[in-house]
């Protein structure tokens, strides 16, 4: 099913097609603003769908609220979309964004106030980041999704969560073809040493980081 029929049709058959909406609307990431501009009408007609205050949509309204979402999501770069119908386990996949440029990693280490343990300099540059529930991501990813995690580049920071020792998610990078720019455990536990040596052979900064996954995306995210 695509992803604009999932959409439609879960707004259209819900109890509550208001929160629906605003569901969609707060997963995309658009403002009530940006999504009414795009529709040309007032920010206040969405908030009284999403309210209830206004009678749900009709089908053709509800269809064009769902083509604006994934315009918009497809003009800053088709990240939810690809998420979506990337075929990996959605509650696996965390996050996925490409940059329109080069970011310096070292940037990025300080906006996610990391620390580097592993020994390998962090003077390279990235293309996007990826974050991954580290156990799922182990659990359910077949050798071929795990191509979707590098996005349009392999030249890409791959973040884990859910990381106790740190030495499934580095095997599983140290089989595979694909080699990313660096790896980030977000809040895990002892690093083994297995972990932080793989790292090195494959010349990999392996990154560490107290924030939790949410804060690692939002501050991935807002780096432009």
């Amino acid at each position: 099913m695509m992803l604009e029929e999932k959409m439609a049709g879960e707004i259209t058959i819900s109890e509550d097609p208001g929160a629906a909406i605003r569901k969609w609307r707060e997963e995309f990431g658009v403002s009530k603003h940006e999504l009414a501009t795009y529709l040309d009408i007032s920010p206040s007609v969405i908030s009284d769908y999403e309210s209830g205050r206004r009678k749900s949509p009709g089908v053709s309204s509800i269809r064009k609220i769902v083509n604006a979402l994934i315009e918009i999501d497809r003009a800053r770069g088709g990240n939810l979309i690809r998420r979506y119908t990337s075929g990996v386990p959605s509650d696996a996949l965390l996050d996925i964004r490409d940059y329109d440029h080069e970011v310096a990693l070292d940037e990025i280490i300080k906006a996610i106030r990391g620390t580097n343990v592993s020994n390998v300099a962090t003077s390279r540059h990235v293309m996007g980041y990826t974050i991954v529930d580290g156990i799922k991501a182990i659990l359910s990813f077949s050798y071929s999704e795990y191509s979707v995690l590098y996005g349009w580049s392999s030249q890409r920071v791959i973040c884990f969560t859910e990381v106790k020792m740190g030495r499934s998610p580095m095997i599983a990078i140290r089989v595979h073809p694909l080699k990313p720019a660096a790896v980030v455990y977000i809040q895990a536990g002892r690093i083994d040493e297995l972990a932080v040596k793989l790292a090195e052979i494959e010349n990999i900064p392996l990154i560490t980081t107290e924030l939790d996954h949410k804060a690692v995306s939002r501050m991935l995210s807002g780096i432009a």
